[in-house]
């Protein structure tokens, strides 16, 4: 049972691992380029093996499913399902050689969101800027500015821990832009 009707998004997906990476951005912003990188990351082992999802046109649909056994008073958000374009399932275009076909995925949930040539890009975002809500379903999001390599910051957060909660902004710096880690850190 779903709570929303599978609705067809201009964006790819690739399922890395056993999460789905959900790109989206403008026409020309590099979906395809970065969904075909993520896949080529994922052959190489710098990430978890990675398959296709769609490239393009992708169906989103929220599901709560899985929660029915939950206990009373507990509201899980869900999960956010992606599917390819059934007329586009397989297929991804790569610049300089066309549309190819490629194994894919028929399904999978949406563990992060990938939004190229986003406004709100920053080279320290807050921490609003890194979450974003689709059909009510809050998810760990990457705003990638223009000119920027998203391939090395999606395999940040899929290999990495945040260090926010181990690391101590200075409320004082003497560029004054309050970005600096403190010096004490390592005797902490």
């Amino acid at each position: 049972m779903t709570d929303t009707a599978g609705l067809s998004v201009h964006a790819s997906a690739v399922l890395v691992g056993n999460r789905a990476v959900l790109i989206r951005g403008p026409s020309g912003a590099g979906k395809s380029r970065l969904a075909f990188d993520l896949i080529l990351a994922g052959r190489a082992g710098q990430i978890a093996p990675t398959v296709l999802i769609g490239d393009d046109r992708v169906h989103l649909e929220a599901s709560q499913e899985q929660f029915r056994a939950q206990p009373e008073g507990h509201h899980p958000q869900g999960q956010l399902i992606v599917r390819p374009a059934r007329q586009l399932a397989g297929l991804i275009e790569i610049r300089g050689l066309g549309i190819r076909r490629c194994d894919f995925a028929e399904e999978a949930v949406v563990g992060l969101v990938v939004d190229l040539h986003a406004a709100d890009a920053e080279r320290l975002p807050p921490p609003e800027a890194l979450v974003t809500c689709i059909y009510g379903i809050n998810l760990p999001r990457i705003p990638v500015g223009v000119g920027y390599a998203a391939l090395p910051l999606i395999a940040a957060e899929l290999t990495t821990t945040s260090g926010y909660g181990s690391t101590q902004l200075l409320d004082r710096c003497s560029k004054g832009i309050r970005n600096h880690i403190s010096p004490t850190i390592a005797t902490e």
